[in-house]
């Protein structure tokens, strides 16, 4: 009796370190395991939504107004606690050097979220500089406005509730921009290059305007790379690292517009 018991405890081991391992390391079966079932099992046990539980982790380990304190409980929270498909750490210091690069005076994120990546493009910014950032799902921007307000950074962002290809065309009337210094795509992978189309066409892209484009890898945004990599209206370039807090490959693509 003893013996079976023991059996199976090793045994249940084995699969469940078989499948850890697994999950680190193959995209789909990472992206099915966090961003669905595990998710899923979070949120009928706890009653609440991965964005909240974020927003908790940062109330309670964050300091108020101070960025890198909140950058850094979400950061805790998702490699050690939760995992959740913001750009992270890892792919964050890409997004930090691009963006400092480039110091922008008007930047656009496509896709909220918890308002991560907000904070992380928010706090590089130089006095008098602006980034608008377009989500399409209220719950998460809910979140997301709490988030960037506990991080005191909600002068320097406006953010919209809505479909991107809805309100792109809407840019320049609603909010007075010209065009914008920097664009990160961080949504729908499939708007990704529609919504890049878009921008052209209503002219909010200049020469030397920087898109930069995460989870190109994974879950894979094939047609938005053959576009700006085949186009000669864009000098593009890949950056390799892992999909936020994990082994798997994905990496950000950097793609300048030409005119």
């Amino acid at each position: 009796m003893v013996w079976s018991l023991l059996a199976v405890i090793v045994g249940s081991a084995v699969v469940l370190y078989v499948l850890y391992t697994a999950v680190q390391r193959s995209s789909w079966l990472a992206l099915l395991w966090h961003a669905i079932i595990f998710e899923w099992v979070l949120d009928f046990v706890t009653r609440t939504s991965r964005p909240q539980r974020i927003l908790k982790a940062v109330q309670k380990n964050a300091t108020k107004g101070d960025p890198e304190s909140v950058i850094s409980a979400i950061d805790h929270y998702c490699r050690h606690k939760e995992w959740a498909m913001n750009v992270g750490d890892d792919k964050g210091l890409i997004l930090d050097s691009v963006l400092t690069e480039v110091n922008p005076s008007t930047a656009l994120e496509l896709g909220t979220y918890c308002g991560y990546s907000t904070v992380r493009i928010a706090r590089l910014l130089s006095p008098g500089s602006k980034l608008i950032t377009v989500e399409f799902n209220p719950a998460f921007a809910a979140v997301a406005r709490q988030i960037i307000a506990y991080a005191g950074l909600q002068d320097k962002i406006t953010l919209v509730e809505g479909p991107s290809g809805d309100l792109i065309p809407k840019m320049k009337e609603r909010f007075g921009i010209k065009s914008f210094d920097f664009v990160f795509l961080d949504h729908w992978k499939d708007r990704y290059e529609p919504d890049t189309k878009l921008l052209e066409d209503c002219g909010l892209l200049k020469k030397g305007t920087v898109l930069l484009a995460d989870n190109v890898i994974c879950p894979g945004t094939p047609e938005y790379l053959k576009y700006v990599r085949n186009s000669p209206r864009y000098e593009s370039r890949y950056y390799k690292s892992n999909l936020e807090y994990s082994k798997v490959e994905d990496g950000l693509e950097k793609s300048v517009f030409l005119g």
